[in-house]
């Protein structure tokens, strides 16, 4: 796997420490299993507590509600090693949902559910988009209505991460449906297991990213106490998943760099010891300038990332340099990643080979936690 060519300026002794931890286990506990979860199209149940007894889960969530008491720093190195070890794995969608509960939860919502959470003991998912409603969240259908002490539930959510194993899900409503567009939605807490009227649908195939279930989930007057509803009051939704979009556009931006990187090692290796026409690959003067492109791509995308996640820690980091990372470096990882593949030849194409899995995983790096296309509206609204 690739080596660092500087350390970066977030990744201080601490960080290097957790990294270390971090890497051991997922190389000796997770790698081992992909192949498997790829064909059961989900991780083990046990993975869950197995990483939050490794302190992987919530590393950027305060000791006292259960976290690692890290700092965004922590999240990324678990990131990074999932994608240099090809792991796949819903720990940054999990974690998500404990960041909108820091966020806007009640102090007994915060202590009630994110201990089990880093303990892996809850499983937790984002459910926001629907078949008709994706990136315009304003059309959502799923509703819930007051009725005394909850709100009864109906509708359905599509591409839901972790859905199959969800313990604890961020579920978007519409709260008032005379309300038009965005201000009549909010965010329950759902606890799923047992819940009546709560339906696991089908686990989507997708593409690629098959070690990660991707489910349908139904809601048949599902009762929700009010006790649960996120934020203060309702109709806050739309403007809290736009408060925490950046996090998780950011955390997409991390996983694509590792992946630039972890392809680059591939691919040089790759280059280095096969042959054609009596020379290795690396000696044709196409490979080397295609590589020396790639290198180069890779190392802004490094250095633009590291001041990204420098300055979100810093609570510096704006909306439209988070969309600029997303949208930029996911659309290079696809670029790159293709690139790559097609120095491997014909072994590229094999879906054995390493560097074909990255290639069907990252084409929806372009796609989730808005597409380029919404990223680039945004960028140009500002300007």
């Amino acid at each position: 796997m690739p080596s660092f060519s500087y350390r970066s300026g977030w990744a201080d002794e601490g960080v290097q420490r957790f990294r270390k931890t971090a890497r051991q286990f997922i190389r000796n506990e997770f790698a081992p299993q992909q192949a498997r979860w790829q064909r059961q199209r989900r991780p083990d149940a046990a993975a869950w507590t197995a990483a939050g007894r490794a302190g992987l889960l919530l590393p950027d969530i305060p000791t006292e509600y259960g976290g690692g008491g890290g700092s965004f720093a922590h999240a990324c190195v678990v990131l990074e090693e999932l994608a240099l070890a090809g792991v796949h794995f819903g720990c940054s969608l999990h974690g998500i949902v404990a960041h909108y509960l820091l966020a806007y939860g009640s102090e007994e919502q915060k202590r009630r559910w994110l201990p089990r959470m880093a303990r892996g003991e809850l499983v937790g998912a984002v459910a926001l988009s629907e078949a008709n409603a994706g990136s315009d969240l304003q059309g959502i259908r799923t509703a819930a209505r007051r009725d005394a002490d909850s709100y009864v539930v109906n509708g359905a959510k599509a591409f839901v991460t972790n859905g199959a194993h969800a313990g604890i899900i961020c579920l978007a409503v519409k709260t008032d449906s005379r309300v038009p567009g965005m201000k009549g939605i909010s965010l329950l807490i759902v606890e799923a297991p047992g819940l009546a009227g709560y339906r696991v649908g089908r686990t989507l195939e997708k593409v690629g990213m098959h070690a990660q279930d991707t489910c349908e989930l139904f809601f048949d007057d599902v009762r929700v106490p009010a006790a649960n509803l996120l934020g203060p009051a309702e109709g806050k939704g739309f403007a809290q998943i736009m408060e925490q979009a950046p996090y998780e556009r950011l955390t997409v931006g991390v996983g694509a760099v590792a992946m630039i990187e972890r392809a680059l090692a591939v691919t040089t290796r790759h280059v280095k010891g096969r042959s054609a026409f009596n020379k290795q690959l690396i000696e044709f003067q196409n490979t080397r300038f295609k590589l020396a492109e790639c290198k180069t791509e890779a190392h802004i995308g490094r250095v633009f990332l590291d001041d990204c996640i420098e300055r979100f820690i810093a609570g510096e980091l704006d909306d439209i340099a988070t969309a600029m990372a997303k949208y930029w470096l996911t659309e290079r990882q696809c670029r790159i990643v293709d690139a790559c593949l097609q120095l491997h030849g014909g072994q590229g194409y094999l879906a054995e080979s390493p560097i074909a899995g990255m290639w069907i995983d990252s084409r929806v790096q372009r796609i989730c936690a808005g597409t380029s296309e919404i990223m680039k509206e945004m960028i140009g609204w500002s300007l």
